[in-house]
């Protein structure tokens, strides 16, 4: 997939313009969502964004480059709120700290999990593995800097960490398991560190 597919073709420079691109992005979601991949297209984007086709082509050169922009918009969704509670864990023990950041995780894949779930497929698809690569990094050093505060760990154990609550997660969405899920991922987290079960409760 070549770079000029997948990118926008100009970014918005005015609220309007953000507006209809935001609603672009949004449409896409609800669509792959309820109709999946074979229902995404751009001209069901553009009608249930409420736009003409001619406007999202001034965006999008065409459906690849409005999932890449989902893709991305959830990315970075991520990658604030995990930044926004990572600041707020330096007044809270190892376990609420944890749970904070556990609870993070869960609410970002299972608020829309099958739209997740697509996406996951997609960015293999589009070929992003460098910027999903990348992602990971920034999410990893994130942690890293977490860990190695406690002296927990190193970027290892962040990576270790970060790719064992994606599986843990996932397989718990898709058996329909959520309920304490946050609560099961601290504990996973605990173990791993080769922390007792205890230190839940602390």
């Amino acid at each position: 997939m070549t770079a000029d597919l997948i990118s926008p073709r100009k970014r918005p420079r005015q609220a309007r313009a953000e507006a209809t691109v935001a609603a672009v992005v949004e449409a896409g979601a609800r669509i792959l969502e309820e109709g999946g991949l074979e229902a995404f297209n751009t001209n069901a984007v553009a009608r249930r964004a409420g736009v003409s086709v001619g406007s999202l082509y001034q965006y999008f050169p065409g459906k690849d480059a409005i999932m890449a922009a989902l893709i991305r918009r959830e990315a970075t969704a991520f990658d604030q709120a995990l930044g926004e509670a990572l600041r707020g864990t330096a007044r809270l023990g190892l376990a609420g700290a944890i749970f904070t950041l556990a609870r993070v995780a869960v609410a970002h894949q299972a608020a829309r999990p099958r739209l997740s779930r697509l996406l996951d497929l997609e960015e293999q698809r589009l070929n992003l593995g460098p910027e999903v690569r990348g992602r990971d990094r920034r999410v990893a050093d994130a942690l890293a800097a977490f860990l190695a505060e406690r002296r927990l760990g190193d970027r290892e154990a962040a990576l270790d960490i970060l790719h064992m609550s994606r599986g843990l997660i996932d397989a718990a969405l898709d058996r329909g398991a959520t309920a304490g899920l946050e609560m099961r991922l601290t504990r996973a987290i605990l173990g791993y560190l080769s922390l007792p079960p205890e230190a839940v409760a602390s």
